[in-house]
């Protein structure tokens, strides 16, 4: 065969795997739709580079071998844009919005007719591409917006970056000239496995995706680059020898069809206030997207109406970029400081140099755990990561080590209650770490709260401001020390008379003859709450019995494992605990429970029922109804379904009874409910 002929096939052959490449590679990593399997790619590139290998002068700038970078660069060129590359201005609430919007509207009339497209505005590097006859020659960073930094060979390696266009054929008109700008950005979880790999490899890692992004792509070899997981998305024609479609929305459209990557967050809007609302979702959907944003931009969707409001600066008029709370700020770790909560729990908090993160100074952030600081290797000192997603509370995401000088301190967690003295506890198989002194002062108002509340002790008229003034004037030091106010003692508290005070006392005393599991419940053992004080009291006859259970005994019982019954023997054996129990007995707060163990021969009369209670009764209260039920081994849900054996249905019964009725669950009224409780 001729040696002309055979080039003649080859250089037909070369034209059809570029071809082919660019378009797989366009549904891979733009349409994120693969036709054919990383096998078949493989080979068809595998057999482009081997005729490229063959003709080294055959190779041009637009071939998909060209992707794995050029020599490293000595410094990057200077370029000139063709057109500004602007920014935007910033939009902080909707009231901002509008006044934008007010403000365009005195220029031009027409804008109170528009729609408007939204798009996401992505946390990334900003870049400008330049195509001639279809292929990609040059591309640059946004620099200053006339001036940039030419990061072509870098770019060439990005695979969302198409080097030929139109990717598919049925484009009409293909550009003689034009210039493209979007962003490079690295998605979330690329950049968390990147982290990954760099640490396993004892590399450096880093901060953000932005930064991240950012600096792979202005490396000076591109090289580097090539191992990068960066993507593009487009969203804006600089320039065009061609005509453009005059909305963006079609533009966007047009860019797709070209073969460029555009978001498919964006959305068409028919007025302002939709805009608005479109946006404001965003604000808790962002997680929603694989990439960084932090904001959304609205635009006039009528481009020829966009430009014709001209600029302020060096903002156009016709787009607005509406910003979310900034999520991620760095500052520095003054202290670390451990609160104490109501059930006895030690949370570490990070004392802060004040700082602003969406509009809010934070002072203190959360760093969950002990487990976390050490996991972290957060140090007293450091420059950490501070983020704040919406309403969440702020939290330490860890320290940045490259600004580490040495002078940062280890954080070794308190052995001891911060707050009382006492020592602390850390039950094997759980985080957190417990003061369980019931008088610890920092968890006295929150326990107060709790033994007081209805479902505990249920004083009438001692709520959470009663208690801050008992404890303000030292009056109670533990929950022992409320049955012995005396009347003289509340009448020096400010808004306290004879009636009110005569009224409390009253309630006190008659708590006194509160049920066993309601003093249990009060007092506030980690882990035990209602059902587990119920089961307790079914179990043990008064408090001395179930301060002297053992392990073996409290996990003989249905729901109670090894952590809960640990959690029980600590308390009582306490000292500081058993000295409220002391108090407690010589107040004569100290009920026994009606069956103990052994003194019935069979089951209770409600044992393995499941009731739902709704309506007003006619002798009972919702919180005795349920403990009436509970005392004679029934159990209380508060939903009504397929596993409710009866409704106990009062008065003004509402939707429980419409839907038991539906389900077939049979009802009954406080009699009927009464005889269902008599011994069999």
């Amino acid at each position: 065969m001729p040696e002309q002929l055979n080039d003649k096939r080859q250089v037909e052959r070369l034209a059809e795997l570029r071809k082919a490449i660019h378009f797989h590679n366009y549904r891979y990593h733009v349409l994120d739709d693969p036709v054919i399997s990383d096998f078949e790619f493989d080979r068809l590139l595998a057999e482009l580079k081997e005729i490229e290998a063959e003709h080294p002068e055959w190779v041009t700038a637009d071939s998909p071998t060209q992707r794995a970078g050029a020599r490293p660069a000595e410094k990057f060129q200077k370029v000139r844009h063709p057109a500004p590359i602007l920014s935007l201005a910033n939009a902080f609430s909707a009231q901002d919005v509008r006044a934008w919007f007010e403000r365009i509207a005195k220029i031009d009339e027409r804008v109170r007719e528009a729609n408007f497209v939204i798009e996401p505005k992505i946390d990334g590097l900003s870049v400008i591409l330049h195509y001639q006859d279809g292929i990609f020659v040059m591309g640059a960073t946004r620099g200053d917006g006339e001036v940039g930094e030419d990061v072509s060979n870098n770019l060439r390696t990005v695979h969302s970056v198409p080097l030929h266009i139109p990717v598919e054929d049925g484009m009409e008109t293909i550009p003689g000239r034009l210039v493209v700008r979007g962003e490079i950005f690295m998605n979330i979880e690329d950049f968390e496995e990147l982290n990954q790999r760099l640490e396993r490899a004892g590399e450096k890692t880093y901060l953000n995706p932005r930064n991240t992004a950012a600096g792979s792509l202005r490396q000076l070899d591109p090289a580097l680059t090539a191992t990068r997981p960066l993507n593009l998305l487009t969203y804006q024609i600089v320039e065009s020898d061609v005509p453009i479609p005059n909305l963006q929305w079609d533009r966007l459209e047009w860019l797709r069809r070209l073969g460029f990557p555009v978001t498919r967050a964006a959305t068409v809007q028919p007025d302002l206030e939709s805009a608005i609302r479109e946006c404001d979702t965003w604000v808790t959907r962002r997680s929603m997207l694989p990439f960084e944003v932090d904001g959304m931009v609205i635009k006039i969707n009528d481009r020829a109406l966009a430009d014709s409001l001209g600029f302020v600066g060096k903002d156009p008029r016709g787009a607005l970029a509406y910003k979310f709370p900034a999520q991620e700020v760095t500052t520095r770790l003054r202290d670390i400081g451990v609160n104490v909560g109501r059930t006895g729990v030690l949370t570490p908090y990070a004392m802060l140099e004040p700082v602003d993160i969406g509009g809010v100074i934070v002072k203190q952030a959360t760093l969950h755990n002990f487990d976390y600081i050490a996991e972290k290797d957060i140090r007293v000192g450091d420059r950490v990561r501070v983020k704040r997603a919406g309403e969440v509370i702020p939290y330490v995401i860890g320290p940045i080590l490259d600004l580490r000088d040495g002078s940062e301190q280890v954080y070794v967690p308190p052995h001891t209650c911060p707050v009382c003295g006492e020592a602390v506890e850390n039950i094997p198989g759980e985080v957190a770490w417990y003061c369980v002194n019931a008088a610890c002062p920092a968890q006295l108002i929150r326990n107060l709260e709790h033994f007081v509340s209805r479902g505990a002790m249920d004083i009438v008229g001692l709520g959470i401001k009663i208690v801050e003034q008992l404890v303000e004037a030292g009056l109670v030091k533990d929950a022992a020390d409320l049955f012995s106010l005396k009347k003289q003692d509340l009448l020096r508290l400010e808004g306290f008379a004879d009636k009110k005070a005569d009224n409390l006392l009253e309630s006190i005393e008659a708590s006194k003859q509160q049920s066993l599991e309601r003093l249990i419940n009060a007092l506030g053992i980690h882990g035990v709450g209602e059902v587990t004080a119920v089961d307790l009291a079914a179990r043990f006859q008064d408090l001395d019995e179930l301060s002297n259970a053992t392990l073996a005994q409290l996990q003989e019982i249905e729901g109670i494992g090894p952590n809960i019954a640990r959690a029980i023997v600590d308390w009582f054996e306490r000292p500081a605990n058993q000295n409220v129990l002391a108090k407690l007995k010589r107040a004569g707060v100290w009920p026994r429970a009606e069956r103990a163990q052994g003194m019935s021969a069979g089951p209770l009369a409600l044992e393995g029922l499941v009731f739902v209670v709704t309506g007003t009764l006619p002798s009972f209260s919702r919180d005795v109804v349920k403990a009436y039920i509970q005392k004679h081994g029934g159990k209380v849900t508060d939903s009504v379904s397929k596993k409710t054996s009866y409704l106990v249905a009062g008065e003004a019964a509402g939707s429980k009874l419409q839907k038991a009725q539906d389900l077939g669950v049979p009802v009954l009224d406080e009699a009927g409910l009464m005889k269902l409780a008599e011994p069999k």
